[in-house]
């Protein structure tokens, strides 16, 4: 799969105008954002991409600022040292986890040791999303527990679940970066209880799991979600996160319909993870 690079270059730059610049570029299917100096990149399939829909929300932008693109297509890189140059610095979360690539040295010691060398931009626990769920799995009691990873990226929550006893555990992604790349991580973390598979919520008939995990963006966890509830265990728990604080009413209502309880929230920078319990 080939992916476009799309760099935004802000006037005058904000980040809560960034912030919801990639909110509304995840509704038209980007999805992985870096910050930038005076903007954002986003990525997205070269599939996916439609000029049309992004031309359109640029000019309907809510916020008086001047947004201006540039589409790059991206050329096969070493990922590794892409992120060792720009990115990737070691994260711990919950004085827990410490995730880190296989290239960082003097990495902090910490209960759980996770290496991850992302092929492309996703869930090395940089990203609030992704950061706030680890911060839940840290709480858990995983011991025994069936669990899927639904848009798996990395595989570091899979993988994380997996450290803290979770079994037959399921990584499913439509990105096929994303599928090899989480085969090669459970490798380098001599994780073997992990079924990565490749495609969407279509592959989840006939499943059954205590435990899922959707960080996705909104409009796939909405369109997505009766699937989820379907494949929950009775009393099972739905983390969801990939959105902001104002989408939750959108994404409570849907559980609600569907027999899913919404427990609490976690927030970071505007960013939340949602639990909610099939009753």
């Amino acid at each position: 799969m080939n992916y476009l690079e799309i760099n935004f270059i802000i006037l005058p730059f904000e980040e809560y105008i960034s912030d919801v610049l990639a909110s509304e570029l995840g509704e038209i299917g980007f999805n992985s954002f870096v910050s930038t100096e005076v903007g954002l990149a986003a990525y997205i399939l070269e599939s996916d991409f439609n000029e049309d829909k992004l031309k359109n929300l640029v000019s309907d932008f809510p916020f008086e600022a001047s947004i201006d693109y540039k589409v790059t297509q991206i050329e096969s890189k070493n990922w590794n040292e892409e992120w060792e140059k720009n990115y990737f610095e070691p994260i711990v979360i919950g004085n827990e986890c410490v995730i880190h690539s296989s290239f960082h040295k003097n990495v902090p010691k910490a209960k759980y040791d996770i290496v991850i060398d992302p092929k492309m931009a996703f869930g090395t626990g940089h990203h609030e999303t992704t950061s706030l769920v680890i911060g839940r799995l840290l709480e858990m009691d995983l011991k025994g527990k069936t669990l899927l990873d639904m848009g798996c990226g990395t595989a570091v929550l899979a993988i994380l679940a997996a450290m803290r006893g979770a079994k037959d555990i399921v990584a499913i992604d439509i990105d096929t970066w994303c599928t090899e790349n989480s085969i090669e991580n459970l490798k380098i973390n001599n994780i073997q209880d992990v079924n990565v598979q490749l495609g969407g919520a279509e592959l989840l008939a006939g499943l059954h799991f205590d435990i899922i995990l959707a960080n996705i963006n909104r409009n796939i966890l909405l369109a997505d979600m009766e699937q989820y509830a379907a494949c929950l265990s009775a009393g099972g728990e739905l983390y969801m996160s990939g959105f902001y604080i104002q989408d939750i009413p959108l994404i409570e209502a849907e559980a609600n319909r569907l027999g899913l309880k919404l427990i609490d929230y976690r927030e970071k920078n505007n960013w939340v993870a949602v639990k909610t319990v099939k009753y």
